[in-house]
C-alpha cells in the first residue's frame, strides 16, 4: 500500500474509502454509477429542500427566507410573459409594454421559454386570450395561472436534475486514467451547495458546459472544449474566463495552436446560440448587457459591504471601472504565477482560480454562483477537508443571505447589518483560502513526491 504523502494529490480522499469497497468483488456498481446515484439522491433531497415553498407556490414572502426555500422560477414565470408563451426576445409593442425583457443570457432565456411550453403543453394548452386582455399584475391570482406555477418548477427541476446527472458524468470521464480517480467527483455529486442551490435559477445548464470543458481539454481537444466554454458564455457569462486558463497553459507548453482553436470553438458556439435572438430583437438581445452595466452594488459583494459600513453610495460606473481593473490584476497575476510554476496547474485549478476572482470582485454574488465554482473546485482539490472548510462557508453566507432579505438580522436599532456583512467576510474568505491552497500546490518543495497527474495534463495537452 503506497505512502499517502507519496500518492499526493493523484487519488482523493474518497478514493481510498470507496475504492476498496467497490473492487472487493466484480459488482454492477461502478464508480460511475454509484456516483450517478449519489447525485440523484442529492438533487431529489434539494428538490425535497424547497417542499415547504412549492406547497405554498411560493406565496409565503416570510416562509421562502425562514426555510430557505426560496427560487426565481416561479416569479419570473409571471413576470416575464412565460406564462402568455411570449418569446423572450420579441420586439411586438404590446408585449414589451407587458413585460421586461429576461435580464439573462439567451440560453436562459431559451430554456426558461421551452420549460413554459412543457408547462401549457401539460396542462392541456390552456387558451391565451384571458391572459392577455388581465393585467400583468393580476396574472398571479388568475386559477389558470396559478394552477402551473408549481408544474413549471417542476418541469425545470426535472431537466436540471438530468443537467446535474450530465455533468457529474463528464466530470467523471475527465478522472479516468492517470489524471485522477473518478471518486474525486463526489465531492460534486454529494455537495450540499448542489442540493440547496440548484433550484434557485438556471445555472445549471452554464455549470454542465463547464463540466463539459473539463472533459474536452482532459481529452486533448481544445476545439471541442472551445465549444463548451462558447455554449456555456451563452448561459452565463463566467465561462468566458476558463479561456484564460487555456492561454496559460498554451504558454507553458508552447502550443498556440490550441488557443487558435478553443477561441475558435468559443466563438461559434456563442454566435450560433445567440443568432436567433440577435435577429429576432436586437435591441431585446442587449438587455443583459445594459441591466449589468447599470446595476449597483448588490447581494453578497464587498462592494455592499464597503456602502453599508461606510454610508457612501458608489455609482454603477466606479463599480464596473474598479471591479474590471481588480479583476484584470487578478488575471495578470494569475498569468504571472501560472507561468512561473514549478509544476504545471491544471485547466480547473486555473478556471477556479480566476473564476474565485471574479466572484470577488463583482458587483452582485447570489446564492446559487457557488455552482459555478463547484466542479471546478472538486477537480482542483479533491480533498474532503478542502471541501468541506469551502463549501461550509459558503454555506454560512447561503444561510445568512436568506435571513439577512428576511429581516431577521436586522439589529434592536439602527439599520447595520454585521451578521450579514460577517457572511460575506466568511463566504470571500473561503474562497481566497481555497485559492491558496490550489496555488501552493503549485510550487511543490524541492525533492518531493512530483504528482504524476499534473504531469500527466501537461502531457495529454492538445498540439
Amino acid at each position: 500500500m503506497p505512502d499517502r504523502a507519496a500518492v499526493g494529490d493523484r487519488v482523493g480522499d474518497a478514493d481510498l474509502v470507496l475504492r476498496p469497497v467497490i473492487h472487493a468483488g466484480r459488482t454492477w456498481w461502478t464508480p460511475l454509477r454509484v456516483l450517478l446515484a449519489v447525485t440523484a439522491v442529492t438533487f431529489a433531497l434539494g428538490m425535497v429542500q424547497k417542499a415547504g415553498c412549492y406547497s405554498k407556490t411560493w406565496e409565503n414572502s416570510e416562509g421562502r427566507y425562514v426555510q430557505m426555500c426560496y427560487s426565481d422560477l416561479p416569479y419570473l414565470y409571471t413576470g416575464r410573459g412565460l406564462a402568455e408563451l411570449d418569446w423572450p426576445y420579441s420586439d411586438d409593442a404590446q408585449t414589451r409594454s407587458r413585460y421586461e425583457v429576461m435580464e439573462y443570457p439567451v440560453g436562459i432565456a431559451y430554456w426558461a421559454w421551452g420549460a413554459a411550453w412543457v408547462t401549457h403543453w401539460l396542462k392541456g394548452s390552456p387558451p391565451m386570450e384571458p391572459r392577455h386582455e388581465a393585467a400583468t399584475d393580476q396574472l398571479w391570482s388568475m386559477p389558470a395561472v396559478h394552477a402551473e406555477i408549481g408544474p413549471y418548477v417542476a418541469v425545470n427541476a426535472l431537466g436540471f436534475a438530468i443537467l446535474a446527472l450530465a455533468a457529474t458524468w463528464l466530470l467523471v470521464l475527465s478522472r479516468r486514467g492517470p489524471r485522477g480517480s473518478p471518486w474525486d467527483v463526489l465531492w460534486f455529486a454529494a455537495s450540499p451547495m448542489l442540493l440547496v442551490t440548484g433550484l434557485v435559477n438556471w445555472d445549471l445548464l452554464a455549470v454542465t458546459c463547464v463540466a463539459a470543458a473539463i472533459f474536452a481539454w482532459s481529452r486533448g481537444r481544445p476545439g471541442w472544449a472551445g465549444v463548451a466554454i462558447g455554449l456555456g458564455t451563452a448561459m452565463k457569462l463566467y465561462p468566458l474566463f476558463l479561456l484564460g486558463a487555456i492561454v496559460i497553459l498554451a504558454w507553458r507548453a508552447r502550443r498556440w495552436p490550441a488557443v487558435g482553436l478553443a477561441f475558435l470553438g468559443a466563438g461559434l458556439s456563442w454566435l450560433l446560440v445567440n443568432a436567433p435572438a440577435m435577429l429576432g430583437g436586437w435591441d431585446e438581445w442587449k438587455v443583459f448587457w445594459s441591466f449589468n452595466s447599470s446595476r449597483g452594488a448588490d447581494l453578497g459583494s464587498l462592494w455592499l459591504v464597503a456602502q453599508q459600513v461606510t454610508g457612501h453610495t458608489f455609482t454603477p460606473h466606479t463599480i464596473n471601472v474598479w471591479s474590471w481593473l481588480l479583476f484584470g490584476l487578478w488575471c495578470a497575476l494569475t498569468l504571472a504565477v501560472g507561468l512561473a510554476a514549478r509544476r504545471t496547474p491544471t485547466f480547473a485549478e486555473l478556471g477556479f482560480v480566476v473564476v474565485a476572482g471574479f466572484l470577488i470582485v463583482n458587483k452582485v454574488y447570489s446564492p446559487q454562483y457557488v455552482l459555478w465554482l463547484l466542479p471546478l473546485a472538486v477537480i482542483a482539490r479533491p480533498r474532503w477537508r478542502e471541501q468541506a472548510w469551502w463549501q461550509g462557508a459558503e454555506f454560512a453566507y447561503f444561510a445568512l443571505v436568506w435571513w439577512y432579505l428576511g429581516g431577521f438580522l436586522a439589529p434592536g436599532g439602527g439599520d447595520q447589518q454585521p451578521f450579514y456583512w460577517l457572511g460575506i467576510l466568511v463566504r470571500v474568505a473561503g474562497e481566497l483560502w481555497l485559492v491558496g491552497r490550489i496555488v501552493h500546490g503549485w510550487f511543490p518543495r524541492v525533492g518531493s513526491a512530483r504528482d504524476p497527474e499534473r504531469a500527466a495534463d501537461l502531457a495529454s495537452s492538445p498540439s
